[in-house]
């Protein structure tokens, strides 16, 4: 998990702890000898700190400040002195879980480990220092690919560059488009209107409808499996296919149906790799039916009618829309899909179940 900067501090102040306890112990016993753990609990009786353990970083901090006239100004300088006051500061910024920025944060670092470096922590500075050039290399890839979105962006929205002709000369629109005949209704797909011979050529044929598709991983490996399966030689039995409206069941469902619509495997443009994987040479030969669920008067509609259906070579069945006040506990449209393919049958329903 990435660390965040509230993180950084935590590891940093420890390392901080680490290395000036030894150096703090050292200073106290050389001023007031035996009785340097007395003196601690008097420089600290007035605060939260506690004296009667191990001290942590705020405790030290506070005795170097305390004490700076008498014992520490011998061996630190004044800068130092501004970096305890300051450590002070972040110290209590911590503790009461305030955000740090990436620019305090790296100031925090650097002045810990120049703290430490000071003391001759060499150590407990090394690892402050990793830290610190983690954050700023991360600081920098950010800032960078920032500039790059700004670059984008401006390129976007600059004035074009000269010689650049326009898109409607190097992209022809479709001809109902650019004639203005265009309908959204026409090109969203309609399983009921192909089988009976409706809509655009582009769902209707076969060649036109594979010319036109693009072939998504799922559906090759769908078409791929159905292959396999109706040709007894392998594939899945059960395939879910779980989308929201427009993520493609429908579309899967009309690439079944023109799979197995007796045409050669020669004239199905784009599938050749798909006979390649599944081993099939032809696509095999089924019988093909159509049951659209919104063509069904739902309250009429017993559990033996879609059965009857499949009994007469029923080999698509698109039961999606089949939701009423009558048809309660069904799954919501557009929620999942089960196709069930056989040597005769493909149904559609509630997940994808394939039977030899």
């Amino acid at each position: 998990m990435a660390q965040t900067n509230y993180d950084r501090i935590t590891k940093s102040l420890d390392l901080l702890k680490a290395g000036l306890s030894p150096f703090v112990e050292r200073e106290l016993q050389t001023a007031y000898g035996e009785n340097w753990q007395a003196q601690t609990q008097r420089l600290l009786s007035d605060t939260r700190l506690r004296a009667d353990g191990p001290l942590d970083a705020a405790a030290l901090l506070v005795i170097i400040d305390r004490e700076w006239k008498d014992i520490f100004r011998q061996t630190l300088g004044k800068a130092e002195r501004s970096i305890v006051n300051e450590l002070l500061e972040v110290r209590n910024a911590w503790a009461h879980q305030k955000p740090f920025s990436t620019d305090d944060t790296d100031r925090a670092l650097d002045s810990i480990q120049r703290l430490l470096t000071s003391i001759s922590a060499t150590k407990e500075a090394d690892e402050v220092g990793k830290t610190k050039l983690e954050l700023r290399r991360l600081a920098f890839s950010e800032q960078a690919r920032s500039e790059i979105r700004k670059l984008a962006s401006s390129a976007i929205e600059g004035q074009p560059a000269t010689g650049l002709r326009p898109w409607r000369e190097i992209v022809t629109p479709h001809p109902d488009v650019a004639s203005g005949r265009f309908k959204q209704a026409e090109f969203a797909a309609d399983l009921w209107q192909v089988f009976v011979g409706e809509g655009e050529e582009e769902y209707r044929d076969p060649v036109q409808f594979f010319r036109r598709t693009y072939l998504t991983r799922g559906l090759d490996l769908l078409l791929t499996n159905a292959l396999r399966r109706l040709a007894g030689s392998g594939g899945d039995p059960v395939i879910k296919l779980q989308t929201n409206f427009g993520g493609g069941k429908t579309h899967s469902m009309l690439a079944l149906f023109h799979l197995l619509s007796g045409k050669k495997a020669a004239e199905l443009p784009g599938l050749e790799d798909i006979f390649r994987r599944a081993e099939v040479v032809e696509p095999p030969k089924v019988k093909r039916a159509v049951l659209v669920g919104n063509k069904i008067w739902c309250r009429r509609m017993t559990k033996r009618r879609p059965t009857r259906a499949i009994g007469f070579g029923c080999s698509l069945i698109d039961i999606r829309h089949v939701l009423s006040s009558s048809t309660s506990g069904w799954p919501m449209p557009g929620s999942f899909t089960k196709i069930r393919i056989c040597p005769a049958v493909i149904s559609r329903h509630t997940s994808l179940s394939l039977r030899p």
